[in-house]
């Protein structure tokens, strides 16, 4: 039988916030707790994607163990309107409130792999200290190329020698791991042309909650609620901020503005929802929301007619959304922005409909499309829901990341 292994993840997001990479580090952690290795977590206190920290979590580092896995939450600087400069405060803070609690642990617990997930690089050289002081092997996952996706959208001017910076940082970090893993076959292609060795990388998907079936009820209790009762509701749920491009929903809304069939629904914080409400004032077939309970993510995909999912040009490889897994799991269709050959394209096609990135009218004719033919709906939703099942399983992952962390912890011994 194969020993359990030592296991320490850096990481700025993880539970109790409910969205984007805090979620899949919990799930990694916990589903290799659960297999009985050893893993201690070092994280930032909750913040995402409200840009606050709760009074509740205010103040120095705090330990506990959850789900069997240790963690230890560490102080940061949070900015309420996250810029450029102030993100990367904002980042190097975590990383140097994680330095201190990274070396104990690496002299403490001795861990065979040290994963460090990005964003945010800042913090591989913490994590590579700690993989050097304990011995370990240093793995970097990466969820987004946080470098790129600044100057894509419009975070960080690109002039002058910053993106020649940018990159030269870049690759000098991710040169530091034994192992790159990422999301999507296209992130791991673009690791390969940053330089990064095959024999060094993987592909570790982010997965879905096949737990979540179609509702048959529709979120019956959210139409209520919302006033959707007859609706066809166009569902956006997750982060509002500026890589997602939601303006285009606005303009979407606007077209269809002469159906009183169709409903806009989206729900979520961020820096940019004041923003957003501003442009839809005086549209009457769109709601905003607040971020759901994640007790209630069922109803909630169950309310959507059509699951609405925007991405401004340019990061359609830089970034693989984690919304898409739950928004196939539900068994509704998608209308995703994406050119022909990137990974959100290849993605969605075939359980949904991909229409130019920017372009409002045809993101409105796709909606109308799929609401005006429930068959085809139909046929999408349950393709979607097969994709779920067989691609985007937690087991299937989890199984090839064990098997990645035995390699590579069995090279370092």
């Amino acid at each position: 039988m194969s020993r359990a292994l030592r296991l320490a993840i850096v990481g700025l997001n993880y539970a109790p916030e409910e969205i984007g990479i805090a979620r899949y580090t919990a799930d990694m952690a916990r589903a290799l707790a659960a297999r009985g290795h050893q893993v201690g977590v070092i994280s930032g206190k909750p913040y995402y994607p409200a840009w606050h920290v709760p009074p509740e979590w205010r103040g120095g580092w705090r330990a506990s163990v959850e789900d069997g896995v240790a963690i230890t939450r560490c102080p940061l600087y949070v900015p309420a309107k996250p810029s450029g400069l102030k993100r990367i405060i904002h980042l190097a803070s975590y990383a140097l409130s994680a330095l201190g609690p990274a070396v104990r642990a690496a002299r403490k617990n001795r861990p065979d792999v040290v994963i460090c997930i990005a964003p945010a690089l800042l913090s591989v050289p913490v994590a590579w200290i700690a993989a050097r002081l304990s011995g370990a092997k240093l793995w970097v996952h990466i969820q987004d190329f946080e470098v790129e996706a600044a100057f894509a959208t419009g975070l960080v001017q690109e002039k002058g020698g910053l993106a020649k910076w940018g990159a030269r940082a870049e690759g000098f970090l991710l040169g530091l791991a034994d192992m790159v893993s990422s999301i999507s076959p296209q992130m791991v292609a673009k690791l390969h042309e940053k330089g990064i060795a095959a024999d060094q990388t993987i592909e570790i998907r982010n997965w879905a909650d096949t737990t979540i079936q179609p509702d048959p009820d529709q979120g019956a209790a959210y139409r209520a609620q919302w006033g959707l009762t007859g609706k066809k509701v166009c569902l956006y749920s997750g982060n509002i901020a500026n890589k997602q491009g939601i303006d285009i929903l606005i303009e979407a809304s606007r077209h269809l503005q002469h159906r009183d069939d169709i409903a806009f629904v989206i729900c979520g914080d961020g820096p940019n929802r004041a923003r957003l409400e501003e442009l839809a004032q005086g549209l009457k077939n769109i709601q905003f929301h607040g971020l759901q309970p994640s007790g209630r993510m069922g109803q909630l995909l169950g309310l959507a007619s059509v699951h609405l999912l925007p991405q401004i040009p340019g990061t359609a490889d830089l970034v693989l959304p984690s919304k898409l897994t739950n928004m196939l799991a539900s068994g509704r269709p998608v209308v995703a922005t994406a050119n022909p050959g990137t990974g959100l394209y290849d993605e969605v096609d075939g359980c949904g409909i991909n229409t130019a990135p920017g372009d409002a009218a045809a993101l409105a004719c796709a909606v109308e499309q799929l609401i005006d033919d429930p068959a085809l709906a139909a046929r999408y939703g349950e393709e979607g829901r097969i994709r779920a099942t067989e691609r985007w399983s937690i087991a299937r992952v989890i199984d090839r990341l064990e098997t990645g962390l035995r390699a590579l912890a069995g090279a370092a011994r």
